[in-house]
Protein backbone atom coordinates (compact mmCIF):
# COMPACT_ATOMS: atom_id res chain seq x y z
CA UNK A 1 0.00 0.00 0.00
CA UNK A 2 3.04 2.30 0.58
CA UNK A 3 4.82 1.73 -2.25
CA UNK A 4 1.49 2.26 -4.43
CA UNK A 5 0.64 5.63 -2.39
CA UNK A 6 4.45 6.72 -3.31
CA UNK A 7 4.45 5.56 -6.82
CA UNK A 8 0.99 7.73 -7.35
CA UNK A 9 2.36 10.57 -5.19
CA UNK A 10 5.13 10.44 -7.43
CA UNK A 11 3.09 10.66 -11.18
CA UNK A 12 1.33 13.59 -9.69
CA UNK A 13 4.20 15.48 -8.47
CA UNK A 14 6.30 15.24 -11.17
CA UNK A 15 3.71 17.22 -13.97
CA UNK A 16 2.94 19.89 -11.35
CA UNK A 17 6.38 20.50 -10.51
CA UNK A 18 7.29 21.04 -14.33
CA UNK A 19 3.58 23.34 -14.77
CA UNK A 20 5.02 25.38 -11.54
CA UNK A 21 8.39 25.48 -13.04
CA UNK A 22 6.77 26.47 -16.57
CA UNK A 23 4.68 29.28 -14.87
CA UNK A 24 7.70 30.80 -13.10
CA UNK A 25 9.99 30.71 -15.94
CA UNK A 26 7.12 32.42 -17.91
CA UNK A 27 6.20 34.93 -15.05
CA UNK A 28 7.59 37.59 -16.75
CA UNK A 29 5.27 37.19 -20.21
CA UNK A 30 2.39 37.85 -17.94
CA UNK A 31 3.27 41.93 -17.38
CA UNK A 32 3.48 42.63 -21.58
CA UNK A 33 -0.25 42.41 -23.13
CA UNK A 34 1.32 41.24 -26.44
CA UNK A 35 4.69 39.80 -26.94
CA UNK A 36 4.22 38.77 -30.55
CA UNK A 37 1.35 40.11 -33.12
CA UNK A 38 0.79 37.01 -34.45
CA UNK A 39 -0.87 36.33 -30.35
CA UNK A 40 -3.16 39.36 -31.07
CA UNK A 41 -4.81 37.45 -34.55
CA UNK A 42 -5.61 34.16 -32.51
CA UNK A 43 -7.34 36.34 -29.51
CA UNK A 44 -9.67 38.82 -31.77
CA UNK A 45 -10.61 35.30 -33.51
CA UNK A 46 -11.35 34.16 -30.24
CA UNK A 47 -13.24 36.61 -29.19
CA UNK A 48 -15.18 36.81 -32.63
CA UNK A 49 -16.14 32.75 -32.24
CA UNK A 50 -17.08 33.01 -28.38
CA UNK A 51 -19.56 36.27 -29.56
CA UNK A 52 -20.72 34.22 -32.44
CA UNK A 53 -18.44 34.81 -35.72
CA UNK A 54 -16.33 32.16 -36.86
CA UNK A 55 -12.58 32.28 -37.98
CA UNK A 56 -11.89 33.06 -41.25
CA UNK A 57 -16.00 34.46 -41.59
CA UNK A 58 -15.66 36.78 -39.21
CA UNK A 59 -11.35 37.01 -38.70
CA UNK A 60 -9.20 35.99 -41.46
CA UNK A 61 -5.88 33.82 -41.12
CA UNK A 62 -3.76 31.95 -43.21
CA UNK A 63 -3.70 29.02 -39.86
CA UNK A 64 -5.74 26.43 -39.47
CA UNK A 65 -8.36 27.28 -36.66
CA UNK A 66 -6.42 25.09 -33.69
CA UNK A 67 -4.64 28.13 -32.43
CA UNK A 68 -8.27 30.11 -31.92
CA UNK A 69 -9.93 27.22 -30.47
CA UNK A 70 -7.35 27.00 -27.99
CA UNK A 71 -7.66 30.82 -27.10
CA UNK A 72 -11.21 30.38 -26.87
CA UNK A 73 -11.11 27.52 -24.54
CA UNK A 74 -8.22 29.68 -22.15
CA UNK A 75 -10.65 33.16 -22.10
CA UNK A 76 -13.88 30.76 -21.03
CA UNK A 77 -11.43 28.97 -18.23
CA UNK A 78 -9.75 32.01 -17.42
CA UNK A 79 -11.21 35.33 -18.20
CA UNK A 80 -10.84 37.41 -21.02
CA UNK A 81 -7.48 39.15 -20.00
CA UNK A 82 -3.85 38.59 -21.65
CA UNK A 83 -3.07 36.73 -18.66
CA UNK A 84 -5.27 33.95 -20.06
CA UNK A 85 -3.54 33.46 -23.16
CA UNK A 86 0.02 33.34 -20.95
CA UNK A 87 -1.30 30.98 -18.44
CA UNK A 88 -2.59 28.91 -21.67
CA UNK A 89 1.23 29.13 -22.88
CA UNK A 90 2.60 28.16 -19.94
CA UNK A 91 0.46 24.94 -19.52
CA UNK A 92 1.34 23.97 -22.77
CA UNK A 93 4.85 24.35 -21.90
CA UNK A 94 4.81 22.28 -18.77
CA UNK A 95 2.43 19.62 -20.43
CA UNK A 96 5.58 19.48 -23.03
CA UNK A 97 7.77 19.49 -20.49
CA UNK A 98 6.15 16.38 -19.06
CA UNK A 99 5.86 14.64 -22.37
CA UNK A 100 9.66 14.75 -22.53
CA UNK A 101 9.97 13.37 -18.89
CA UNK A 102 7.92 10.55 -20.27
CA UNK A 103 9.97 10.08 -23.24
CA UNK A 104 13.19 9.63 -21.28
CA UNK A 105 11.51 6.88 -19.31
CA UNK A 106 9.92 4.89 -21.94
CA UNK A 107 13.55 4.03 -23.57
CA UNK A 108 14.56 3.50 -19.84
CA UNK A 109 15.96 6.74 -18.45
CA UNK A 110 15.95 7.54 -15.32
CA UNK A 111 13.78 10.41 -13.32
CA UNK A 112 16.31 12.59 -12.92
CA UNK A 113 16.89 12.63 -16.60
CA UNK A 114 13.76 13.15 -17.45
CA UNK A 115 12.89 15.94 -15.24
CA UNK A 116 16.27 17.82 -16.63
CA UNK A 117 15.35 17.82 -19.93
CA UNK A 118 11.64 18.87 -19.06
CA UNK A 119 13.55 21.66 -17.17
CA UNK A 120 15.67 22.40 -19.82
CA UNK A 121 12.70 22.28 -22.49
CA UNK A 122 10.69 25.11 -19.72
CA UNK A 123 13.85 27.30 -19.65
CA UNK A 124 14.83 27.44 -23.43
CA UNK A 125 11.04 27.58 -24.24
CA UNK A 126 10.99 31.65 -23.44
CA UNK A 127 13.60 32.30 -25.83
CA UNK A 128 13.70 32.72 -29.88
CA UNK A 129 10.18 34.25 -29.36
CA UNK A 130 8.60 31.40 -27.66
CA UNK A 131 7.49 32.99 -24.25
CA UNK A 132 4.63 34.33 -26.60
CA UNK A 133 1.45 32.40 -26.90
CA UNK A 134 2.53 31.31 -30.37
CA UNK A 135 1.73 28.26 -32.19
CA UNK A 136 4.93 26.43 -31.63
CA UNK A 137 4.34 26.38 -27.99
CA UNK A 138 0.27 25.33 -28.49
CA UNK A 139 1.17 22.38 -30.91
CA UNK A 140 4.51 21.29 -28.50
CA UNK A 141 2.35 19.23 -26.16
CA UNK A 142 0.92 17.18 -28.55
CA UNK A 143 3.74 16.42 -31.09
CA UNK A 144 5.86 16.01 -27.66
CA UNK A 145 3.80 13.09 -26.44
CA UNK A 146 3.45 11.61 -29.83
CA UNK A 147 7.10 11.31 -30.05
CA UNK A 148 7.39 9.63 -26.45
CA UNK A 149 4.93 7.23 -27.88
CA UNK A 150 6.83 6.24 -30.85
CA UNK A 151 10.05 6.06 -28.48
CA UNK A 152 8.17 3.66 -25.99
CA UNK A 153 7.20 1.36 -29.22
CA UNK A 154 10.62 1.38 -30.39
CA UNK A 155 12.09 0.73 -26.89
CA UNK A 156 9.15 -2.24 -26.60
CA UNK A 157 9.95 -4.06 -30.01
CA UNK A 158 13.94 -4.04 -29.72
CA UNK A 159 13.68 -5.03 -26.05
CA UNK A 160 10.68 -7.27 -25.59
CA UNK A 161 10.25 -8.39 -29.26
CA UNK A 162 6.74 -6.73 -29.06
CA UNK A 163 5.01 -5.22 -31.69
CA UNK A 164 2.48 -1.81 -31.33
CA UNK A 165 -0.91 -2.07 -30.15
CA UNK A 166 -4.10 -0.21 -31.45
CA UNK A 167 -4.34 2.03 -28.29
CA UNK A 168 -1.46 4.33 -28.92
CA UNK A 169 -1.35 4.51 -32.16
CA UNK A 170 -5.16 6.09 -31.89
CA UNK A 171 -3.48 8.53 -29.02
CA UNK A 172 -0.89 8.89 -31.84
CA UNK A 173 -2.70 9.91 -34.30
CA UNK A 174 -5.54 11.84 -32.55
CA UNK A 175 -2.29 14.10 -31.30
CA UNK A 176 -0.71 14.27 -34.35
CA UNK A 177 -4.10 15.27 -35.84
CA UNK A 178 -4.87 17.83 -33.37
CA UNK A 179 -1.33 19.27 -33.44
CA UNK A 180 -2.01 19.79 -37.66
CA UNK A 181 -4.93 22.08 -36.98
CA UNK A 182 -2.98 23.87 -35.51
CA UNK A 183 -0.47 24.07 -38.08
CA UNK A 184 0.56 21.76 -40.63
CA UNK A 185 4.35 21.77 -40.55
CA UNK A 186 4.18 19.06 -37.57
CA UNK A 187 3.38 16.75 -40.37
CA UNK A 188 7.72 15.89 -40.79
CA UNK A 189 7.06 14.55 -36.99
CA UNK A 190 4.18 12.99 -36.97
CA UNK A 191 5.66 10.62 -39.54
CA UNK A 192 8.61 10.37 -37.50
CA UNK A 193 6.53 9.21 -34.72
CA UNK A 194 4.94 6.88 -36.85
CA UNK A 195 7.93 5.08 -37.97
CA UNK A 196 9.40 5.00 -34.56
CA UNK A 197 6.17 2.98 -33.28
CA UNK A 198 6.20 0.28 -35.99
CA UNK A 199 8.99 -0.03 -38.44
CA UNK A 200 11.45 -1.84 -35.67
CA UNK A 201 8.00 -4.04 -34.95
CA UNK A 202 8.66 -4.45 -38.43
CA UNK A 203 12.17 -5.02 -38.35
CA UNK A 204 12.69 -7.58 -35.48
CA UNK A 205 9.47 -9.49 -37.09
CA UNK A 206 6.81 -9.33 -34.55
CA UNK A 207 4.58 -6.90 -36.64
CA UNK A 208 3.08 -8.64 -40.15
CA UNK A 209 3.22 -6.50 -42.94
CA UNK A 210 -0.60 -6.67 -43.69
CA UNK A 211 -1.13 -5.27 -40.05
CA UNK A 212 1.34 -2.32 -40.60
CA UNK A 213 -0.04 -1.64 -43.37
CA UNK A 214 -3.61 -1.23 -41.78
CA UNK A 215 -2.24 0.56 -39.25
CA UNK A 216 -0.28 3.51 -41.69
CA UNK A 217 -3.91 3.89 -43.20
CA UNK A 218 -6.02 3.80 -39.98
CA UNK A 219 -3.20 6.48 -39.00
CA UNK A 220 -3.42 8.51 -42.18
CA UNK A 221 -6.99 8.94 -41.15
CA UNK A 222 -6.65 9.67 -37.29
CA UNK A 223 -4.44 12.69 -38.44
CA UNK A 224 -6.75 13.85 -40.84
CA UNK A 225 -9.79 13.48 -38.51
CA UNK A 226 -9.46 16.63 -36.71
CA UNK A 227 -8.99 18.88 -39.63
CA UNK A 228 -11.96 16.73 -41.46
CA UNK A 229 -14.23 17.22 -38.49
CA UNK A 230 -13.92 21.33 -38.78
CA UNK A 231 -14.44 20.97 -42.46
CA UNK A 232 -18.07 19.31 -41.55
CA UNK A 233 -18.65 21.53 -39.02
CA UNK A 234 -17.87 24.83 -41.97
CA UNK A 235 -19.90 22.69 -44.54
CA UNK A 236 -22.99 22.38 -42.35
CA UNK A 237 -22.46 26.03 -41.38
CA UNK A 238 -22.64 26.78 -45.06
CA UNK A 239 -18.63 27.49 -45.47
CA UNK A 240 -16.84 25.05 -46.46
CA UNK A 241 -15.03 27.10 -49.42
CA UNK A 242 -14.21 29.59 -46.36
CA UNK A 243 -12.32 27.35 -44.66
CA UNK A 244 -10.51 25.54 -47.44
CA UNK A 245 -9.38 28.79 -48.49
CA UNK A 246 -8.31 30.12 -45.07
CA UNK A 247 -6.80 26.37 -43.84
CA UNK A 248 -5.07 24.74 -46.98
CA UNK A 249 -4.81 27.58 -50.11
CA UNK A 250 -3.40 30.25 -47.89
CA UNK A 251 -1.07 28.67 -46.22
CA UNK A 252 0.35 26.80 -49.69
CA UNK A 253 0.16 30.72 -50.91
CA UNK A 254 2.69 31.47 -48.16
CA UNK A 255 4.83 28.71 -48.44
CA UNK A 256 5.73 29.53 -51.83
CA UNK A 257 7.59 32.34 -50.79
CA UNK A 258 11.00 32.06 -49.60
CA UNK A 259 13.53 33.96 -47.84
CA UNK A 260 16.72 34.59 -49.74
CA UNK A 261 19.96 32.40 -49.19
CA UNK A 262 22.13 34.88 -47.53
CA UNK A 263 19.44 36.17 -45.25
CA UNK A 264 17.92 32.64 -44.52
CA UNK A 265 21.58 31.89 -43.81
CA UNK A 266 21.69 34.92 -41.10
CA UNK A 267 18.62 33.79 -39.56
CA UNK A 268 19.49 30.34 -38.52
CA UNK A 269 23.13 31.67 -37.90
CA UNK A 270 21.42 34.02 -35.54
CA UNK A 271 19.34 31.53 -33.86
CA UNK A 272 22.32 28.86 -33.79
CA UNK A 273 24.17 31.22 -31.67
CA UNK A 274 21.40 32.45 -28.94
CA UNK A 275 21.16 28.47 -28.56
CA UNK A 276 25.24 28.28 -28.60
CA UNK A 277 25.36 25.83 -24.89
CA UNK A 278 22.30 23.65 -26.13
CA UNK A 279 24.15 22.44 -29.25
CA UNK A 280 27.58 22.38 -27.64
CA UNK A 281 25.93 19.80 -24.88
CA UNK A 282 23.87 18.29 -27.50
CA UNK A 283 27.43 17.62 -29.17
CA UNK A 284 29.11 16.03 -26.31
CA UNK A 285 25.95 14.02 -25.95
CA UNK A 286 26.54 12.49 -29.25
CA UNK A 287 30.13 12.38 -28.77
CA UNK A 288 29.52 10.30 -25.71
CA UNK A 289 26.98 8.37 -25.51
CA UNK A 290 25.89 8.29 -29.85
CA UNK A 291 27.75 5.05 -30.57
CA UNK A 292 26.67 3.49 -27.82
CA UNK A 293 23.72 0.64 -26.82
CA UNK A 294 21.46 1.10 -24.06
CA UNK A 295 18.97 3.21 -23.66
CA UNK A 296 21.17 6.37 -23.06
CA UNK A 297 22.69 5.78 -26.59
CA UNK A 298 19.17 5.35 -27.74
CA UNK A 299 17.66 8.49 -26.42
CA UNK A 300 20.78 10.22 -28.14
CA UNK A 301 20.43 8.56 -31.59
CA UNK A 302 16.63 9.15 -31.62
CA UNK A 303 16.55 12.81 -30.27
CA UNK A 304 19.28 14.09 -33.02
CA UNK A 305 16.97 12.13 -35.92
CA UNK A 306 13.87 14.02 -34.58
CA UNK A 307 15.83 17.20 -34.40
CA UNK A 308 16.78 16.65 -37.98
CA UNK A 309 12.95 15.70 -38.76
CA UNK A 310 12.12 18.69 -36.82
CA UNK A 311 14.17 21.09 -39.31
CA UNK A 312 11.90 20.06 -42.27
CA UNK A 313 9.12 21.66 -40.26
CA UNK A 314 11.11 25.17 -39.39
CA UNK A 315 12.07 25.19 -42.88
CA UNK A 316 8.91 24.27 -44.71
CA UNK A 317 7.72 27.89 -44.47
CA UNK A 318 10.13 28.91 -46.39
CA UNK A 319 10.84 32.24 -44.19
CA UNK A 320 13.00 31.60 -40.97
CA UNK A 321 11.42 33.59 -38.48
CA UNK A 322 12.87 33.51 -35.01
CA UNK A 323 9.71 31.30 -32.98
CA UNK A 324 10.02 28.73 -35.93
CA UNK A 325 12.84 27.75 -34.36
CA UNK A 326 11.18 26.79 -31.13
CA UNK A 327 9.98 23.92 -32.34
CA UNK A 328 13.83 22.51 -32.14
CA UNK A 329 13.50 23.25 -28.80
CA UNK A 330 11.99 19.47 -27.40
CA UNK A 331 14.80 17.32 -29.14
CA UNK A 332 17.78 19.51 -28.27
CA UNK A 333 16.24 19.54 -24.82
CA UNK A 334 16.85 15.64 -24.65
CA UNK A 335 19.96 16.05 -25.96
CA UNK A 336 20.75 18.99 -23.79
CA UNK A 337 19.77 16.86 -20.75
CA UNK A 338 21.92 13.96 -21.91
CA UNK A 339 24.70 16.03 -22.76
CA UNK A 340 24.61 17.48 -19.13
CA UNK A 341 24.66 13.91 -17.91
CA UNK A 342 27.80 13.89 -19.95
CA UNK A 343 29.70 16.26 -18.14
CA UNK A 344 28.59 14.99 -14.52
CA UNK A 345 29.67 11.01 -15.32
CA UNK A 346 33.35 12.52 -15.50
CA UNK A 347 32.37 13.63 -11.57
CA UNK A 348 33.29 10.73 -9.35
CA UNK A 349 29.86 8.34 -8.78
CA UNK A 350 29.01 9.90 -5.68
CA UNK A 351 28.78 13.56 -6.91
CA UNK A 352 27.35 12.96 -10.71
CA UNK A 353 23.73 13.12 -9.58
CA UNK A 354 24.65 16.15 -7.25
CA UNK A 355 27.01 17.40 -10.49
CA UNK A 356 24.26 16.73 -13.13
CA UNK A 357 21.44 18.77 -11.25
CA UNK A 358 24.32 21.78 -11.08
CA UNK A 359 24.58 21.73 -14.72
CA UNK A 360 20.69 21.88 -15.56
CA UNK A 361 20.03 24.64 -12.41
CA UNK A 362 22.97 26.72 -14.57
CA UNK A 363 21.58 26.25 -17.49
CA UNK A 364 18.14 26.72 -17.22
CA UNK A 365 18.79 29.82 -15.07
CA UNK A 366 21.22 31.34 -18.25
CA UNK A 367 18.41 30.88 -20.23
CA UNK A 368 15.90 32.70 -18.35
CA UNK A 369 18.43 35.12 -17.32
CA UNK A 370 19.27 36.03 -21.31
CA UNK A 371 15.07 36.83 -21.67
CA UNK A 372 14.77 38.07 -18.72
CA UNK A 373 17.29 40.68 -18.73
CA UNK A 374 15.97 41.65 -22.27
CA UNK A 375 12.91 42.65 -20.84
CA UNK A 376 13.30 43.95 -17.75
CA UNK A 377 15.64 46.45 -19.35
CA UNK A 378 12.64 47.40 -21.31
CA UNK A 379 10.83 47.52 -18.55
CA UNK A 380 7.07 47.55 -19.92
CA UNK A 381 4.75 46.33 -17.97
CA UNK A 382 7.45 46.37 -15.11
CA UNK A 383 9.24 50.13 -15.26
CA UNK A 384 7.50 51.07 -17.72
CA UNK A 385 3.78 51.76 -19.07
CA UNK A 386 2.55 49.11 -21.56
CA UNK A 387 1.74 51.10 -25.03
CA UNK A 388 -0.31 48.58 -25.89
CA UNK A 389 -2.97 48.76 -23.45
CA UNK A 390 -2.38 52.47 -22.67
CA UNK A 391 -3.72 53.04 -26.85
CA UNK A 392 -6.24 50.51 -25.48
CA UNK A 393 -7.43 52.68 -22.92
CA UNK A 394 -7.00 55.73 -24.90
CA UNK A 395 -9.52 53.92 -27.30
CA UNK A 396 -11.99 52.77 -24.68
CA UNK A 397 -12.57 56.11 -23.44
CA UNK A 398 -13.86 56.90 -26.80
CA UNK A 399 -16.16 54.80 -27.65
CA UNK A 400 -19.41 53.12 -26.73
CA UNK A 401 -18.42 49.35 -26.36
CA UNK A 402 -18.39 47.10 -29.82
CA UNK A 403 -18.14 50.18 -31.93
CA UNK A 404 -15.68 49.44 -34.27
CA UNK A 405 -12.39 50.98 -34.93
CA UNK A 406 -9.76 50.06 -37.29
CA UNK A 407 -6.18 49.04 -36.15
CA UNK A 408 -4.40 49.81 -39.44
CA UNK A 409 -0.85 49.06 -39.17
CA UNK A 410 -0.56 48.36 -34.66
CA UNK A 411 -1.57 45.63 -32.64
CA UNK A 412 -4.61 43.69 -33.09
CA UNK A 413 -4.85 43.19 -29.26
CA UNK A 414 -6.09 46.48 -28.97
CA UNK A 415 -9.38 45.47 -30.57
CA UNK A 416 -10.05 43.14 -27.58
CA UNK A 417 -8.68 45.48 -25.08
CA UNK A 418 -10.53 48.00 -26.00
CA UNK A 419 -13.84 46.23 -26.33
CA UNK A 420 -14.26 47.39 -30.05
CA UNK A 421 -15.65 45.48 -32.82
CA UNK A 422 -13.93 44.67 -36.34
CA UNK A 423 -14.16 46.92 -39.01
CA UNK A 424 -13.01 43.68 -41.81
CA UNK A 425 -12.38 40.31 -41.41
CA UNK A 426 -8.78 40.84 -42.07
CA UNK A 427 -7.46 42.39 -38.63
CA UNK A 428 -3.58 41.05 -39.37
CA UNK A 429 -1.92 44.41 -40.72
CA UNK A 430 0.51 42.44 -42.77
CA UNK A 431 -2.63 40.91 -44.40
CA UNK A 432 -4.32 43.96 -45.45
CA UNK A 433 -1.89 47.05 -45.32
CA UNK A 434 1.54 45.41 -45.58
CA UNK A 435 3.82 44.80 -48.34
CA UNK A 436 4.79 41.47 -48.31
CA UNK A 437 1.52 39.27 -47.53
CA UNK A 438 -1.05 40.81 -48.92
CA UNK A 439 -1.52 38.31 -51.56
CA UNK A 440 -1.99 35.27 -49.22
CA UNK A 441 -5.74 36.62 -48.14
CA UNK A 442 -7.18 35.82 -52.13
CA UNK A 443 -8.66 39.92 -52.07
CA UNK A 444 -8.04 42.70 -53.69
CA UNK A 445 -6.49 44.62 -50.65
CA UNK A 446 -6.32 48.19 -51.90
CA UNK A 447 -10.28 47.76 -51.97
CA UNK A 448 -11.13 46.51 -48.73
CA UNK A 449 -8.81 49.15 -47.72
CA UNK A 450 -11.18 51.55 -49.73
CA UNK A 451 -14.57 49.77 -47.97
CA UNK A 452 -13.30 49.81 -44.56
CA UNK A 453 -12.98 53.98 -44.75
CA UNK A 454 -15.84 54.24 -46.27
CA UNK A 455 -17.94 52.74 -43.31
CA UNK A 456 -16.11 55.78 -41.28
CA UNK A 457 -14.95 53.60 -38.60
CA UNK A 458 -15.17 55.60 -35.33
CA UNK A 459 -11.67 55.41 -34.57
CA UNK A 460 -8.46 54.63 -36.70
CA UNK A 461 -5.09 54.22 -35.10
CA UNK A 462 -2.11 54.22 -36.73
CA UNK A 463 1.85 53.09 -36.00
CA UNK A 464 3.77 56.07 -37.07
CA UNK A 465 7.02 53.72 -37.08
CA UNK A 466 5.64 50.82 -38.78
CA UNK A 467 4.47 53.44 -41.15
CA UNK A 468 6.79 52.38 -43.87
CA UNK A 469 5.85 48.49 -43.75
CA UNK A 470 2.27 49.82 -45.04
CA UNK A 471 1.75 49.45 -48.62
CA UNK A 472 1.84 53.10 -50.48
CA UNK A 473 -1.69 52.31 -52.10
CA UNK A 474 -2.92 52.16 -48.63
CA UNK A 475 -0.83 55.02 -47.58
CA UNK A 476 -2.26 57.10 -50.31
CA UNK A 477 -6.04 56.30 -49.75
CA UNK A 478 -5.15 56.72 -45.46
CA UNK A 479 -3.63 60.36 -46.18
CA UNK A 480 -6.03 61.69 -48.54
CA UNK A 481 -9.01 60.24 -45.94
CA UNK A 482 -7.40 61.42 -42.80
CA UNK A 483 -6.49 65.07 -43.75
CA UNK A 484 -10.13 65.81 -45.55
CA UNK A 485 -12.08 64.01 -42.37
CA UNK A 486 -10.13 63.04 -39.44
CA UNK A 487 -8.44 64.78 -36.69
CA UNK A 488 -5.67 63.57 -34.64
CA UNK A 489 -7.45 62.80 -30.74
CA UNK A 490 -4.62 61.45 -29.22
CA UNK A 491 -1.04 60.28 -29.24
CA UNK A 492 0.82 57.40 -27.42
CA UNK A 493 4.67 56.73 -27.08
CA UNK A 494 6.04 53.95 -28.48
CA UNK A 495 9.81 52.52 -29.18
CA UNK A 496 9.57 52.87 -32.71
CA UNK A 497 7.54 56.32 -32.94
CA UNK A 498 4.04 57.49 -31.45
CA UNK A 499 0.86 55.59 -32.18
CA UNK A 500 -1.63 58.05 -33.68
CA UNK A 501 -5.54 57.67 -32.59
CA UNK A 502 -7.75 60.02 -35.01
CA UNK A 503 -11.26 60.21 -34.93
CA UNK A 504 -13.92 61.65 -37.48
CA UNK A 505 -14.25 65.36 -37.34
Amino acid sequence: MGMRFRRAALAVAVPLFLLLAAVVLRFLGFFNAVIDTDEGLYWVQAREWLQGGWPYIAAWDMHPVGAPAMFAVAILAFGEGFEAIRLLAALCVGATAWALYGAVRAVGGSRLLGLGAGLAYAAHSVRLGGLASNTEILFAPMVAAAMALGLAGTARSLRRGEGPGWPELVAMGLLIGSAMVIKPVVAPEGCLAFALLVFPALGRRVLPWGRALAMAAAYALLCLTPTLLFALAYALHGHLEVFIEGSLLAPFRYSQGRLGALESFHRILVTVLTLTWPFTLAAMALWRWGGRRGPSGMLVRMALLWLAVSSIAVAGPGYFFPHYFVIWLPPLSLLMAMGSWAMASRLPSRWRRRGFVVIIAVLVIGSWRADATFRIDRGIGLFAPDPVRQVAAEVRSRIEPGEPIWVVNYHPAVYVLAGAAIPTRFVFPAHLTGKEFTSISGVDTDEEVARILGTWPRLIVIDRGWWPSVRETAQAMLDEVLERDYELVAEVPEERGPIEIWRPR
